[in-house]
Formats: C-alpha cells, sequence, structure tokens
C-alpha cells in the first residue's frame, strides 16, 4: 500500500492543509471510536494539539506538514497492528521530545509516567560518547531496554518505520539505502517475531525497491502481466474445496493471496529459478469459524478433506497447532500438487489464530491484565532481559548477536527427559548446553543427539533429542565464540574468558610492581597511567595482562625520567601513529551529500574494490568509509551491504562511476549446462573470439550428464557483462548463467 499523496500537497494553501489534518485526524479518531472511554477523547484531543503545535513549523521532505507523520503512525498502530489509546497519544507525542521545545517532564506532567517512559524509549540517543559506537546500534539498544518492559515500545517504533518506508521517495538516495538497510537487517525481522506478519511483508517488499530497484520492477511487472491466470488458476483450484467444505456445514473463508516480491525473489534466488519457474506465486488460506475448544480438530478435518481432493507434499507439512512458534502464531500448512500439475500451498487456521497472525503481540497481549500462563513472548522477553542485564556494552555485536538470538526462526529441541526447548535455527549442542545452565555449558565437552555422540560444534535440528555430557576439567576457550550462535551462550563464553584473563592481568600487576619499585617509582595510579599512555594501551588491565602474556617486557622502562618517585615518559614520546591516517577518509565522511566519481578519475581518490561482492562499473554501489583503509566501494546488493548501513549509517558514501573504457574489473560467472562434446570449446570461443573479452580462470566440472563451470573474467562494465551472460544464454544446451554474488559462492 504506498502513499502518494505527499506529492501534490507542495501547493496546498494553509487553509487546504489545516483541512488535510483535520481529515486525517478525524479518520484516526473513527478507527479508535470501539475502544473510546468516558475522558479518552480529550486525552487524545489534547495530545493532537500537543504535537500540531509543536510541529507547526515543521516540514517533511515531501514538503508536506510534519504532523501528518504522527498521524499516520497513530493510524497504522490502531488500524494495522490493533493498539489502543495510550499507544495512540505515544504516537502523537513520539517525536516531540527529540524533535521540538517539549521535554519528558512536560509529557510526564500532562499524561502521566507510563506515557512519558514509552515516549523516552521512542526518542533517539542524540549523541554517542563513544567515536567507534553506532549511532543506530545504541539507539536500538535503548528500545530494546524498554521493550521488556512495555512492548508498545516497539510496536509503535515498527509503525513509524512503516510510514518512513511508505514516503521514503522524497529522500536522497543515499538515506534510501541507509534506511532501507535498517529495516531489511532489523526491523522486518523484529515485526515478524512479533507476529506482524503483513508488516513484515511490506517493509521488506519496500526495502527490495530500493535496494534491488531492477529486480522489484521486473517481479511486480510479472506478478500483474500473469494477474489474470492466477486468479482463473485460483477459482479453478478452490471450486472441489469449498463444495466440501459447504457439504460438511464449515462456516468458513476461503480465498487465494499472492506471495510478496521479496519472499519471490528470495526463492528465485535460493533455487537459481527464473520467475516462471518459481511455483508457489501464491497461497490458498482457508479460515475456519470455530469455538476455541474444536479448533484443532476442526482444522486437521479440513486438512483431510484438502488431502482428498489433492496429494499433498509430505515434506513440506507444517504443523503449528500442537506447537504454535513463539510469537503465538498457530496454523497448519501443507503444499499439495493442484491441476495442472502446480504445486499449491494452503495455510489452514481458525479465526482466533487469523487474528492472532494478522496483529501478532498486540492480539494477545494483556496489558498487565493478570494473565497467569507465562506465554511465549514473556519465555522470550525474560532471555532478551538476560542478555540486556550483561555488561558487554558493544552496541554493533549486541546488535548481531540480538538478531541471531532473537530474531531468527526457531527450532525445537528436547531434554533427555522430554521437556522442549526453544532455540534459534543454527544452534549447537553447546548451544543447548548453555541455556540447560551457565554451568553446564562451560563444563561441556560433547552431547547425545538422538543417543549418538556428537562434537559440541554439531548443528542441532529441531525435533532432536539432546544429551549433554560434561567434564569438570573443561573451560571454555576463544574458539568456543565461532561454535555458538545465542546471545546467553556466548556472553557466558565471554565472561569466561574475562574471568581467564583476570587470573592472568594479576600475574602482570606483581611483575609491573617489581619492575617499577626496582627503577626506584612507586606503585601508584600516577605511574600506571603514563605507563598505559606510552605503550597506547585503552586500560591498565589491558597493560597487566600484556605484560603477563609477554607482549611487552618493560625494558623501555629505562629511557623514562624520575620526578621524586613519580614517572616522566622520555622526550620524545613515541609519535602518535593514528592521527593523521584518518584524516582523508575523515574528509569523505564529512562531505556526506558529495558524488564521489571514480573510474577514470580514480586519482583524485583514494578507493578499494571489496572482495566479497566485486563491484564492476555500472553497478548501484556505495562508499564505505573503513579504519586505516580508507574508502572501500561495494555493491548495494552485496552480502555484507544491509549490515554496513544499518550499523555505521555514517560512513556511507554516495557513490558513483565514472565513464571509463581502459580499465577491467574481475568479476565471475557461474554456467550450468548439459555436459556435450565441445561445450568448453563453445564457451571459450564466445568469450575470448567473438567478444574478445580476457579470461582470467575457468573451472568445469562435469557429472552425470550435468556441467557446472566457473569462469572469472575482466570486463570493463556491467553492460559488457550483460551482453555476455545473454550470448551465453542463447548458446545450445545452457540451463543458466549467474553473476557471482560474493567471491565465495
Amino acid at each position: 500500500m504506498e502513499i502518494v499523496e505527499a506529492i501534490p500537497q507542495y501547493n496546498l494553501t494553509e487553509e487546504q492543509e489545516k483541512k488535510l489534518i483535520l481529515r486525517e485526524y478525524r479518520s484516526l479518531l473513527r478507527a479508535l471510536k470501539p475502544k473510546l472511554k468516558p475522558g479518552d477523547k480529550e486525552l487524545l484531543r489534547t495530545a493532537f494539539e500537543m504535537a500540531a503545535e509543536a510541529h507547526k513549523t515543521m516540514r517533511r521532505k515531501s514538503g508536506e506538514p510534519y504532523i501528518l507523520h504522527p498521524l499516520a503512525v497513530a493510524r497504522i498502530c490502531v488500524e494495522e497492528i490493533g493498539l489502543g489509546i495510550r499507544s495512540t497519544i505515544c504516537s502523537l507525542l513520539h517525536d516531540t521530545v527529540e524533535d521540538t521545545d517539549i521535554t519528558l517532564e512536560d509529557i510526564e506532567r500532562e499524561f502521566g509516567a507510563e506515557i512519558a517512559r514509552i515516549v523516552d524509549g521512542l526518542t533517539k540517543i542524540s549523541n554517542v560518547i563513544d567515536v567507534n559506537a553506532s549511532q543506530q546500534a545504541e539507539n536500538f539498544k535503548k528500545i530494546l531496554l524498554t521493550l521488556t518492559d512495555d512492548p508498545r515500545v516497539i510496536l509503535i517504533k515498527l509503525a513509524d518505520r512503516l510510514h518512513n518506508m511508505r514516503t521514503l521517495d522524497s529522500m536522497k538516495r543515499e538515506k534510501q539505502l541507509k534506511v532501507s538497510s535498517e529495516t531489511v537487517y532489523v526491523y522486518a525481522p523484529l515485526a515478524h517475531r512479533m507476529g506482524l506478519y503483513n508488516i513484515k511483508t511490506e517493509l521488506e517488499d519496500l526495502a527490495m525497491k530500493y535496494l534491488e530497484p531492477e529486480q522489484y520492477r521486473e517481479i511486480a511487472q510479472k506478478l500483474s502481466e500473469t494477474k489474470r491466470e492466477r486468479s482463473r488458476y485460483i477459482n479453478e483450484f478452490i471450486k472441489p474445496l469449498k463444495e466440501k467444505l459447504d457439504k460438511a456445514g464449515f462456516d468458513f473463508e476461503i480465498y487465494g493471496r499472492p506471495k510478496s516480491i521479496h519472499s519471490i525473489w528470495n526463492k528465485m534466488r535460493k533455487k537459481a529459478v527464473p520467475f516462471e519457474e518459481v511455483y508457489d506465486l501464491f497461497a490458498i488460506r482457508i479460515i475456519i469459524n470455530s469455538v476455541p475448544e474444536k479448533e484443532k480438530e476442526d482444522c486437521w478435518k479440513v486438512y483431510s478433506m484438502i488431502t482428498d481432493e489433492y496429494m499433498p507434499s509430505t515434506e513440506r507439512m507444517r504443523d503449528w497447532l500442537s506447537n504454535p512458534k513463539s510469537n503465538g502464531y498457530e496454523a497448519l500448512h501443507t503444499t499439495v500438487m493442484g491441476p495442472q500439475g502446480k504445486w499449491v500451498e494452503v495455510q489452514i487456521r481458525s479465526k482466533r489464530m487469523n487474528e492472532i497472525a494478522e496483529k501478532g503481540l498486540a492480539a494477545h497481549w494483556k496489558y498487565k491484565e493478570g494473565a497467569n500462563d507465562e506465554s511465549r513472548f514473556d519465555k522470550w522477553f525474560q532471555q532478551i532481559r538476560e542478555v540486556l542485564n550483561t555488561e558487554d556494552n558493544d552496541s554493533v555485536n549486541f546488535l548481531q548477536d540480538f538478531k541471531t538470538s532473537f530474531l531468527a526462526e526457531e527450532i525445537f529441541v528436547y531434554t533427555p527427559k522430554g521437556d522442549v526447548k526453544m532455540l534459534p535455527v543454527g544452534s549447537t549442542a553447546l548451544d543447548f548446553a548453555f541455556s540447560i545452565h551457565s554451568a553446564v555449558g562451560g563444563h561441556c565437552i560433547g552431547a547425545k543427539v538422538n543417543h549418538k555422540l556428537v562434537p559440541i560444534g554439531h548443528q542441532l535440528r529441531s525435533g532432536d533429542q539432546v544429551e549433554v555430557i560434561t567434564s569438570s576439567k573443561q573451560r571454555p576457550n576463544e574458539d568456543w565464540l565461532n561454535l555458538v550462535v545465542t546471545a546467553k551462550a556466548k556472553t557466558k563464553i565471554k565472561d569466561s574468558l574475562k574471568e581467564a584473563k583476570r587470573e592472568i592481568a594479576d600475574e602482570g600487576k606483581y611483575v609491573v610492581q617489581r619492575k617499577l619499585e626496582n627503577f626506584g617509582a612507586t606503585y601508584n595510579q600516577h605511574n600506571i597511567d603514563i605507563l598505559t599512555a606510552y605503550y597506547k594501551l585503552p586500560s591498565s588491565f589491558e597493560l597487566f595482562y600484556q605484560v603477563a602474556v609477554k607482549n611487552i617486557d618493560l625494558k623501555e622502562l629505562s629511557e623514562f625520567h624520575l620526578l621524586g618517585d613519580r614517572l616522566e615518559p622520555p622526550k620524545p614520546a613515541k609519535p602518535a601513529v593514528d592521527a593523521k591516517q584518518e584524516s582523508p577518509a575523515a574528509a569523505i565522511a564529512k562531505k556526506d551529500a558529495e558524488l564521489i566519481i571514480f573510474g577514470e578519475s580514480s586519482d583524485k581518490i583514494v578507493y578499494t574494490l571489496a572482495n566479497c561482492c566485486k563491484p564492476i562499473p555500472g553497478d548501484d554501489v556505495f562508499g564505505f568509509v573503513t579504519t586505516g583503509k580508507g574508502l572501500t566501494i561495494h555493491r548495494t546488493n552485496c552480502p555484507n551491504a544491509a549490515r554496513l548501513m544499518a550499523n555505521y549509517g555514517h560512513r556511507i558514501v554516495k557513490t558513483k562511476w565514472a565513464k571509463n573504457k581502459e580499465i577491467s574489473f574481475l568479476t565471475g560467472i557461474r554456467i550450468v549446462g548439459m555436459d556435450d562434446v565441445g561445450v568448453v570449446n563453445k564457451i571459450t570461443n564466445l568469450i575470448s573470439g567473438e567478444l574478445r573479452l580476457n579470461i582470467n580462470a575457468i573451472t568445469i566440472e562435469a557429472k552425470e550428464g550435468l556441467f557446472e563451470g566457473n569462469i572469472k573474467i575482466y570486463v570493463h562494465d556491467k553492460d559488457e557483462l550483460g551482453a555476455l551472460v545473454h550470448r551465453l544464454k542463447q548458446l545450445k544446451g545452457i540451463h543458466s548463467v549467474d553473476r557471482y554474488d560474493n567471491e565465495n559462492s
């Protein structure tokens, strides 16, 4: 649902703008009508007037009055997430503390502590003290700190992000890239985790529109071209099912809906197939009106009717009725062979389950209403709380760990006694051990999975039964950090390593003390600080540790001077290395909006092409300022792009190629086809003979009648590569030709 109203509003008169704002406010009130209690209308009016007054001189990038943004966010909260009056007030006020003269005290005085706390959670941290920390990651951490107290913070934040994505057209290209990357990296998975599937899907689609514009347009166009044909097919598929369900006396709805552009694109990439070969472009949804005690039974009855009519695929059956997802999602999914030999996904759920699937957390979150049963959300919040309470404060690492631990899909594994443990996909036996208890994790030497002995790094699958084997002699080591994905395991391993390091550092402390006293200086804080600064170490702890492991032997101590018993560093001290190195890169970062053009003018600025995605002229690219290396150029669809832009948006530089036919760039393609006599000859003739391109390396492997070839070639730009791919596809027997997404592909 793209909002395009913003454009004509440039030319609205003040009177028309006022009418528009009022119209939006009335729509919000209409949406809230069923939830209004006495006195609520007055509170809402106060919040609206407070926000309108505070933002009255502000405009959005599209030119429209700023107050339309909080109003739109409030409407998303009410209509699409199902939140109530208090959340609406917070939505209206969510930008006031950050952008206007209103303070949290003003909000607390007017609306009470609860609303002030939520608004505070939504207010960005404006300045981050630590230079290396990322502002985005810090802000995200702050939101999560409030999430565990009040989930409404995150739901309003998702509504805010959704509206920003819907109106991203009027932003500059680099801002679009940064916001879209952040969305795909954190906010879409978070919406998924909160059970807001519609919002997650829309966020992914909108982000793809900016990150992969060509593919987005292509799929959108093909979807609209095949719409009539799809509708015809859906009707043909549904007809016999409808008759069966009617006959059985069910009260139901049945309809087909297209899959999202983003999920179709994912399928095309993962399976390396063109659009025409993605079989499930749509899903059929059956929603039954059933009383709570008969829901499960009815869903299974419907399942049996479907599989009587169409043959199911046994591997594609998903039963979330018996074991709902931790975000509350319940449904039965099956994929069946429909008419004309096409696979079709069918989702079966009750009305209540559908409400939870659409509105997620908000649908079954009873705000402090004394629900006794600890929901799966509560358990999830408890896990987050544990991680947030640890002392490791590196926000970027925290964000990465949070993503892999709490936003991934889940697997269910069993303890030897049959208790269920939920872990993120990719978890190992070691993660499982730490999920039981940190002491069990710390002493883990192996495990038995389904009664078979496995190493601690063994990846678990849903349904595994795991028994941990421990030894009192075992201690965590540095390598363990690569064997776990859960934040709890990582944190506990780091704590244990710090403890071990602390013991070693204590030994170093005595060495430093002895050497200082031998030199005639006192062991005191001043002298320790002087030594720490001299060796350019971050802390005295690090100094003691480096001395203990013999990386520093303190022989330079003889060059120091003594003033009484105080140390003075030698003159001149070691030159400061890092101070100047960063300056060209820092200068680049400052010219945020500037276009860096490279290619023929590459002598003007030093850059390196990223190895992870090997960009070539014509690719959509951005520059990333790295510490020490200057500017690195990445493709916008690089596997690392979302992480870099989401964490370090301030280091992104808008970048563009200059036309240059002199320089060639190395890139790679993968070819799959029928193994035929002379196929290699045909390929090399085309590349070297006809197109006169330089081959850097070629490997061809044939297996069971198919061959896969990997070719590295030098091209001048994307057009030349496109022409080559097009010509190769026309060769007889060639099935697919794809460019590498990264060098490890």
